[in-house]
């Protein structure tokens, strides 16, 4: 496993956005993309399940719902090559302009098409930020896996070279979607994402991080990004989270970025006081099992009650409060990071 620590001197920061915004375009529905569209907002069908382990038992409840996204194709491309593409999934607070006109614009630049996935909108949410049961994250999961099959319909994109983005909430479909269960549950063709990049990702520990264990995981390779300084998503929990991933199989890299807080890739340099946001606690020591579907201490694997898992959740992982702040260098070296990570898995 690679660990990189990157210093980077904090300068010349531009004030930006950092609000959600809503992808404004017409959105026009189709069941694929096999009539070669171009650049635009596009809804596709999905669903939305309850649980992680709906997302593994497709025979269980899967309610139809509606997705969409920005398809955002490069320009510097013969139309003839098969080119590769990444699936961006967003954070709490629902899409932001960066995800397109910083990173789907980075992506093109390096010859990858990418599709911004908005799950929020569609069915009624803006933000989840103070109350993330308004959307399962099992439906995050299940939009990304149908924005792949979606892309892999396309004429111009290589089916077999697709990653995955996701961003805080987003990254933990970054690293749901490389496990083997849940891409059994979740792609019947037997389709599947190439990599997984997880940026200041959620997820890492509590509830909603999956016990690492030999097979869990995909062998597709892994790459965490995360600051330092991120008092919203630890650092820590995600660094140890990739080690354990590593160790049973799955090649992974963790990048740290010094001083960058939680979603320093947004142009706004302000820093920005989240005091009624939920977060889990540094350290949280639940994970869920999904190999006999247990929630477990990871202090000593004891498999625990729904009593005893709420006693522990409430006293060690149960929080509030954040900040985010945008820092320009921590996403010009996130972006190096990301474009090599890419580079490799991809081939180009």
């Amino acid at each position: 496993m690679r660990f990189y620590i990157i210093r980077s001197l904090i300068a010349g920061l531009s004030i930006g956005t950092i609000c959600s915004a809503a992808m404004a375009q017409t959105v026009i529905p189709l069941a694929d993309f096999s009539s070669n569209p171009g650049n635009g907002v596009y809804s596709y069908a999905s669903s939305t399940p309850a649980t992680v382990i709906d997302l593994i038992h497709s025979s269980r409840p899967r309610p139809a719902s509606t997705a969409q996204g920005e398809l955002v194709l490069p320009s510097n491309v013969p139309t003839d090559i098969k080119i590769p593409a990444a699936v961006l999934v967003h954070g709490s607070g629902g899409v932001y302009p960066e995800e397109v006109t910083y990173w789907a614009k980075l992506l093109n630049e390096h010859g990858i098409a990418a599709f911004v996935i908005d799950i929020f909108n569609p069915r009624g949410v803006k933000s989840t930020g103070e109350d993330q049961s308004q959307v399962p994250f099992a439906a995050d999961t299940a939009d990304a896996f149908a924005a792949l099959h979606m892309l892999a319909t396309h004429p111009r994109i290589d089916p077999t070279r697709i990653a995955v983005m996701g961003f805080s909430r987003g990254g933990i479909t970054a690293v749901r979607s490389g496990v083997t269960s849940i891409i059994k549950g979740s792609s019947p063709s037997g389709l599947h994402f190439a990599a997984h990049i997880g940026l200041y990702t959620g997820g890492c520990a509590g509830q909603l991080a999956v016990t690492p264990r030999p097979g869990t995981f995909s062998p597709e390779p892994m790459l965490f990004v995360h600051g330092d300084a991120d008092d919203y998503a630890y650092m820590s929990d995600c660094q140890s989270y990739a080690q354990r991933i590593n160790a049973v199989g799955t090649p992974t890299e963790f990048v740290v970025l010094p001083g960058a807080r939680h979603k320093f890739d947004v142009d706004n340099s302000r820093l920005v006081n989240l005091p009624r946001n939920s977060k889990t606690k540094e350290g949280c020591p639940l994970e869920f099992d999904i190999a006999d579907m247990k929630l477990r201490d990871r202090r000593n694997g004891e498999a625990l009650s729904q009593d005893m898992a709420k006693k522990i959740g409430d006293a060690l992982c149960a929080d509030k409060g954040a900040t985010m702040e945008g820092n320009h260098t921590a996403r010009d070296t996130a972006a190096k990071a990301v474009i090599e990570f890419l580079n490799r898995v991809f081939k180009l």
